[in-house]
């Protein structure tokens, strides 16, 4: 098992500008890893520690602007949804202003993963796209009064199907209407989180609102580039508190701590008048027998929790169908979950190029 590898699959990562890329294998190191219920063993190194992180501080280490560029993704005839992304040339020029290395930073090189350091976050990958589209037509439970809807993305990156239904609640919910809504958003890497998640919100509100809010439309000075002036940041937080938008940020390795942060009071909040509904979404987790595990462990540790407290639950997985080298597969998760007693049903496959699926999975 390699440290530090890229998926030899035609159409593993959606580069910049909608394109498929081929990634080539590139392993440059190897090492042993340890079994362990946590996520992404390495041998001899720790895991990054469960951590969570402040919104407004986050908002207070922001760049003074983004570019970025469109992902229009088509929701099988359904109409499509068109989704910002922090262009990964702006990511690199920020952390080359700031002396930080710029190409230097873990997966803005030539890996897709380097086991136990970065996890892939900065990549957006098919199967994110493949879980928008199997979002799409349930869409309108975010309108929904009676229950308090809740999502919690696991290894989120650049985030696709969080800011699909982030986009799709700015649309349904009447602007006197208080949303209700939380996003928990997980990544390994904090700076994931930092560079590129948050961005890819606050442009997603941006863009969604500039015709509300004449200070968007000029912070829109250039074609591609959002201006993240002091009076844009405050607009994005005082709309997440008028509308009652959640949007919490956690870091570390899939551990105990981790689901004991994310589960506080704090973070999975509901109505006295509504129950949570909760969708927990993983894209591309999956990809070793470690990951695997550890994303299991987790994602039925949310669940049960869900059930115990009479809240409806359900995990939507999107995978490939086998990684190819790593020992990783969507059968594998769907064994597992049937053995831990979950209702697993498919609910899209893809079988032009590398195969993939998408199950949801619930407890009964």
């Amino acid at each position: 098992m390699s440290g530090n590898f890229s998926f030899s699959f035609s159409g593993d990562d959606i580069e910049d500008k909608g394109e498929l890329n081929p990634a080539a294998p590139n392993v440059s190191a190897s090492v042993q890893p340890r079994p362990t219920a946590s996520a992404f063993p390495v041998a001899s190194k720790p895991l990054l520690p469960a951590a969570s992180h402040d919104l407004h501080h986050m908002l207070s280490q922001l760049p003074s602007k983004v570019a970025y560029s469109i992902l229009d993704i088509d929701l099988d005839g359904n109409g499509s949804i068109q989704l910002p992304r922090r262009e990964l040339w702006d990511v690199r020029v920020q952390l080359m202003a700031e002396d930080e290395g710029g190409d230097t930073e873990p997966g803005l090189g030539n890996h897709d993963v380097k086991t136990g350091v970065y996890e892939g976050g900065f990549k957006s990958w098919e199967s994110s796209v493949d879980l928008v589209k199997v979002l799409s037509p349930s869409k309108d439970f975010l309108a929904d009064e009676s229950v308090f809807p809740t999502l919690i993305e696991l290894g989120c990156g650049t985030a696709l199907p969080s800011l699909a239904l982030f986009q799709w609640s700015l649309s349904l919910q009447a602007p006197q209407r208080n949303s209700a809504l939380s996003i928990v958003l997980a990544d390994y890497n904090p700076t994931v989180l930092q560079l590129v998640t948050l961005p890819n919100f606050i442009l997603c509100w941006a863009l969604h609102q500039r015709g509300e809010l004449p200070l968007l439309e000029n912070a829109f000075s250039l074609e591609g580039e959002l201006d993240l002036t002091p009076d844009v940041i405050g607009a994005f937080e005082e709309f997440l508190s008028a509308r009652n938008i959640s949007i919490s940020f956690f870091s570390g390795g899939w551990s105990t701590e981790f689901i004991n942060l994310v589960s506080s009071k704090e973070t999975l909040k509901t109505r006295n008048d509504a129950k949570r509904r909760t969708i927990i979404i993983g894209a591309e987790t999956i990809y070793s027998p470690f990951a695997l595990s550890s994303f299991t462990q987790t994602v039925f540790s949310f669940l049960k929790q869900e059930k115990d407290q009479g809240n409806a639950a359900e995990a939507l997985v999107g995978a490939k169908k086998l990684y190819f080298g790593v020992g990783g597969s969507l059968d594998d998760f769907v064994a597992k979950a049937r053995e831990l007693g979950a209702d697993v049903e498919e609910l899209r496959e893809e079988t032009e190029g590398v195969r993939r699926g998408v199950v949801r999975c619930s407890l009964p």
